[in-house]
C-alpha cells in the first residue's frame, strides 16, 4: 500500500515537473508584451499583422567630428559624413553622432546596421548646390524615373535608423518652383527678385532648367524617351524627395525634425517593417509637392505619436501609379497610424492618387486633423487600376477643414481641394460609364467610426466612377457641423449609423445615383426653409433613410418612389 502512494506520488510530482518546464518555455518564446511599447495598437486589430520590432544596432560608436566634421554651418562635410558611415560600416555597423551645431553637407548615403543618431541641438544642413546630387534612377509620382540623388538614401539595406533631438533641413527653397497665389505679395517679390524665371506672372521658377522641365513633364515626371544630354539639361527640375529609403527591411525613424524638403519629405519605398515614431515633420504651406511622408508598397508598418505641418499631403499611402504601379504589383499593407496630428496639408491621412499596386489592412485611429484643406482623403482616377480594401478608422477628430472632411475623389486631376475650389472645377457627374478593365480602380470595404468635425465648408463628398461605384463604405459615431452638408454620388452599399451633419446651407444630405444605402438614427439640423435631403439620379434604389422625415425630402422626377423607403 505505501509502495503503491509513494508511486502515485512521484507521477504526480514529475507531472507537475513538467508543466512548469512547459509553461517557462512557452513564456520565454512568447514575445513580451510588457517591454514591446506598440503592443497596444495591436489590440482588436481586425486583421492579422505581426508585431513590428524596433532594429537594434551593435556597440559601436562613431562621431562624425572624429572624421573631420566641423559644425560651423559653413565648412562642407560631406566626406565627413561618408567617412564616417564607412569606417562604422566596417566594424560591422552601430551608432553614428551628430553632436550639436550646424552640420552643412552634400547627400549622405547609408550604410546596413547603423542609426544616425541626431544629439540635442544637431542641425543636418544640406546644401542647396545641385552639383551635389547627380542624377540617379528611381521613382517618384508612383512611375520609374530618374531625379537628383536624394539628400539622404539607402537602397537594399537592413537595420537603418535616424533618430534623437535634432533637426534635418533639406534646403528646399533653393529647389522648388512657387505659386504667387500660395504667398503674400512681399514675399513673391523677394523670390523674384532672387533670380530664376516667371511663367504668365504666377509661377515662379529656381533656372530656366527648372522651368523647361515642367513644360515637358506630365505631373513632375518627364514621359518620353530622353537623352543623357536631355535629361542634364533639366536636371535643376528633377527635385528629390528628402529621405529616400529603398527596398530595406527594419526602417526607425524617431524623435527628429525633419523640414523643408525639394520634393516629398519621407519616401520609403518598397521597405519592409518601417517604425516611425514622434517625428516632427514640417514644410512651408507654400511647398509645391512638400509631402509629409508618402509610405508606398511597404508593408507592416507603424506611423505613431508624430506631427506633421506640410504644403501637400501629410500621411499619404502609395502602391505606385499606372502601368508602372500594377507591373510592379507590390500593395501597401498591414499599416497602423495612431495619436499624429496634422496642420496645414492638403490631407491629413490620405490614399492615393497613385494606388495602382493596391492599399489594405490599415487601421487609422486617435488622430487629430487641424485646418487641413481635407480630412480623410480618397483619390484615384481611370487608368490607375488597383484595389484599396480593408480600411478601419476611428477616433478622427476635426477643426477648420478647408474643404471636406471625409472625401472620395475618383476624378482626381492633380490639383489639391482646395485650388480646385479657387479654379471653380466642378466634380463630374452623370459621366458616360466606360469599360471596367486592369486599369478600374476599386474602392471598397472601408470603416470609419466615432468621427467629429467641425466648422468644414462641406461635410463629405463621396463620388465614384458610374463603372466602378465606391462600395462597402460604413460610418458610424459621426457628428459633422459645416457650411454645407454631405453629398453622395456613385455609391452603393453605404451604411451610416448614429450620423448627424449641420450644415449652415443647403440640404443635410444629398443622393445621386446611390444604391443600397441603409441607415440607422441619421440626424441632422436645418433652418426653415432647407431641406433635410435631395435625391435624384435614375440609378438611385435601394435607399432606407431611418431617421429623415419624407416631407423635408426633395425626391427627383427621374427617382421612383418605390426607390426610397423612410422610417
Amino acid at each position: 500500500m505505501t509502495k503503491t502512494v509513494t508511486t502515485e506520488r512521484m507521477k504526480n510530482y514529475f507531472s507537475i515537473l513538467l508543466l512548469i518546464s512547459l509553461l517557462i518555455s512557452c513564456k520565454e518564446n512568447a514575445p513580451d508584451n510588457r517591454t514591446y511599447p506598440y503592443a497596444h495598437l495591436y489590440d482588436g486589430l481586425p486583421f492579422e499583422m505581426p508585431q513590428v520590432e524596433i532594429p537594434t544596432f551593435p556597440e559601436n560608436h562613431v562621431s562624425v567630428a572624429d572624421h573631420g566634421g566641423k559644425p560651423d554651418g559653413i565648412t562642407l562635410n560631406t566626406k565627413a559624413f561618408e567617412d564616417a558611415m564607412q569606417a562604422l560600416s566596417e566594424k560591422g555597423g552601430g551608432t553614428l553622432t551628430v553632436p550639436k551645431g550646424v552640420w552643412f553637407t552634400g547627400p549622405i548615403v547609408f550604410r546596413s546596421n547603423i542609426n544616425m543618431h541626431l544629439e540635442k541641438g544637431a542641425l543636418i544642413l544640406f546644401s542647396p548646390d545641385k552639383d551635389l546630387y547627380p542624377l540617379v534612377e528611381t521613382v517618384f509620382e508612383g512611375l520609374d524615373t530618374r531625379r537628383c540623388q536624394s539628400p539622404i538614401s539607402g537602397r537594399n539595406l537592413e537595420n537603418i535608423a535616424i533618430t534623437g533631438e535634432g533637426s534635418i533641413n533639406g534646403s528646399g527653397e533653393a529647389w522648388r518652383p512657387l505659386k504667387r497665389e500660395k504667398v503674400t505679395e512681399s514675399h513673391w517679390k523677394k523670390v523674384v527678385q532672387s533670380g530664376g524665371v516667371v511663367q504668365n506672372d504666377n509661377y515662379w521658377f529656381p533656372s530656366t532648367a527648372s522651368l523647361k522641365g515642367h513644360e515637358m513633364s506630365d505631373m513632375n515626371v518627364p514621359r518620353q524617351d530622353l537623352t543623357e544630354e536631355q535629361w542634364q539639361e533639366i536636371k535643376d527640375f528633377l527635385r528629390p524627395v528628402m529621405i529616400s529609403f529603398m527596398e530595406c527591411k527594419n526602417v526607425y525613424l524617431q524623435g527628429v525634425l525633419f523640414e523643408n524638403s525639394p520634393a516629398w519629405n519621407i519616401h520609403p519605398l518598397m521597405c519592409e517593417n518601417v517604425i516611425v515614431d514622434g517625428i516632427l515633420v514640417r514644410n512651408p504651406s507654400y511647398s509645391q509637392n512638400g509631402d509629409g511622408i508618402d509610405l508606398e508598397s511597404c508593408v507592416n508598418s507603424l506611423i505613431v505619436n508624430s506631427v506633421f505641418d506640410v504644403g501637400d499631403d501629410a500621411i499619404c499611402i502609395k502602391s505606385g501609379k499606372d502601368e508602372d504601379g500594377r507591373r510592379r504589383g507590390r500593395p501597401t499593407e498591414n499599416l497602423i497610424v495612431d495619436n499624429c496630428k496634422v496642420f496645414n496639408g492638403h490631407g491629413g491621412f490620405i490614399v492615393g492618387s497613385e494606388m495602382s499596386g493596391g492599399v489594405r489592412n490599415i487601421s487609422v485611429s486617435n488622430c487629430q486633423f487641424l485646418g487641413t484643406d481635407v480630412g480623410l482623403r480618397f483619390k484615384s482616377n481611370r487608368g490607375r487600376g488597383g484595389v484599396v480594401e480593408n480600411i478601419y478608422i476611428s477616433d478622427i477628430y476635426m477643426f477648420d477643414i478647408a474643404t471636406d472632411s471625409f472625401l472620395f475623389d475618383l476624378y482626381y486631376g492633380g490639383k489639391s481641394a482646395s485650388e480646385s475650389l479657387a479654379d471653380g472645377d466642378t466634380m463630374p457627374t452623370d459621366q458616360p460609364t466606360f469599360p471596367v478593365t486592369e486599369e478600374t480602380p476599386v474602392f471598397r470595404n472601408i470603416f470609419v467610426k466615432n468621427l467629429v468635425s467641425r466648422n468644414a465648408r462641406r461635410a463629405m463628398f463621396f463620388n465614384g466612377l458610374p463603372e466602378m461605384n465606391i462600395e462597402n463604405i460604413n460610418l458610424e459615431n459621426a457628428f459633422v457641423t459645416a457650411r454645407y452638408g454631405a453629398e453622395f454620388s456613385e455609391s452603393k452599399d453605404i451604411t451610416f449609423k448614429n450620423v448627424t451633419v449641420i450644415p449652415e446651407e443647403g440640404p443635410a444630405y444629398m443622393f445621386h445615383n446611390v444604391k443600397n444605402f441603409k441607415t440607422e438614427n441619421l440626424s441632422y439640423e436645418i433652418g426653415e426653409r432647407q431641406k433635410a435631403a435631395v435625391i435624384t439620379g435614375r440609378e438611385t434604389s435601394g435607399l432606407q433613410l431611418s431617421g429623415l422625415q419624407e416631407e423635408l425630402a426633395e425626391i427627383a422626377p427621374e427617382v421612383e418612389s418605390d426607390k426610397v423607403v423612410f422610417k
